[in-house]
């Protein structure tokens, strides 16, 4: 039995098909194919029907598979103490990022990261969280930057900060003459909101709950987009409002600062976190990532106040 073996074994339980399986390992298919066969020999069992379409896993299999990926991310640790151990940290690291946070961590995160651990390789994403769940359990990804708590099992959360959700409504709203809003004061019908399948979209609605139904009233017309700085150019140019996260406000100008608006408390707060997959072991490597993101942000979301209150919104999906 090999390391490489176990490699083969669980890609094609991952993508059910040994050609998919072969793409993703950067090997032909007939060498693949031979290698699982070797190992199944073996161990005098079948861990694939190869007569279903797509590929099926045996009873066996599902349990060899499981204990696969233990010794797979076992034998990364081993990798992960020696790079500790000699404080030089290597290695491609792939990285997803929803596109509520990406334009607000992403590039200074390059230029910090790539300065402070040159010998690592990142690969960054955009991608929605539903997505990145997918990508995480097929070991498609290392680790992912989005809004927990996701209640998912095998994935584990690492929280980083908690931003302030803020209203940014257009000039004469008559919201502003308030100096603090309630979610009464948001107005379901007049909204600029985020695409489905967008976490933030989702955090929104359950913000204004008690006003639900009120998003499917009649207007000329509703426009829902997939960029939070197209959400604030709407307001700026269309009138109505919009929810922003914190971090959407900080190249702000004094005119477009004038026109935001906190919430009372409990503050709605999403949290911030990097996840990882239940086998996950690179933590020296993790733990890097997250000191270089925690320092693109301000301290007061990096540490909670004491006797601060906050409304924690959930990542719900669709």
């Amino acid at each position: 039995m090999t390391i490489t073996q176990l490699e083969y074994v669980v890609a094609v339980a991952t993508y059910k098909s040994f050609v998919a399986a072969a793409e993703k390992c950067f090997v032909t298919q007939p060498t693949l194919s031979m290698q699982i066969q070797k190992l199944e020999d073996e161990l005098n069992i079948k861990l694939f029907d190869r007569n279903k379409h797509p590929i099926a896993i045996t009873a066996m299999g599902v349990a060899i598979v499981e204990q696969a990926k233990i010794a797979l991310a076992e034998c990364e640790k081993i990798q992960d103490l020696i790079q500790s151990s000699q404080n030089n940290l290597a290695g491609t690291f792939k990285l997803a990022i929803i596109p509520t946070i990406a334009p607000y961590i992403l590039p200074g995160l390059l230029k910090s990261y790539v300065k402070a651990f040159p010998d690592v390789k990142l690969q960054i994403k955009e991608m929605e969280t539903d997505q990145i769940i997918v990508a995480l359990r097929n070991n498609e990804l290392d680790a992912a930057l989005l809004s927990t708590p996701l209640e998912e099992s095998n994935i584990k959360e690492y929280p980083l900060f908690y931003e302030t959700f803020i209203a940014y409504f257009g000039t004469d709203e008559p919201a502003l003459k308030k100096r603090l809003i309630v979610p009464d004061d948001i107005e379901l019908e007049r909204i600029w909101l985020l695409n489905e399948g967008h976490c933030m979209r989702n955090q929104i609605i359950n913000l204004c709950s008690d006003q639900i139904k009120r998003l499917q009233a009649d207007k000329p017309y509703r426009y829902e987009s997939s960029n939070v700085d197209t959400l604030r150019k709407l307001v700026d140019n269309n009138g109505g409002l919009t929810v922003l996260p914190e971090l959407a406000t900080i190249d702000f100008n004094e005119d477009q600062m004038d026109r935001i608006r906190y919430f009372q408390d409990p503050e709605p707060v999403r949290e911030i976190s990097l996840v990882t997959n239940g086998h996950f072991v690179r933590l020296t490597l993790l733990q890097s990532l997250a000191d270089e993101i925690s320092k693109l942000v301000p301290e007061k979301m990096r540490v909670q106040k004491k006797n601060r209150k906050v409304l924690r919104i959930q990542s719900a999906k669709l």
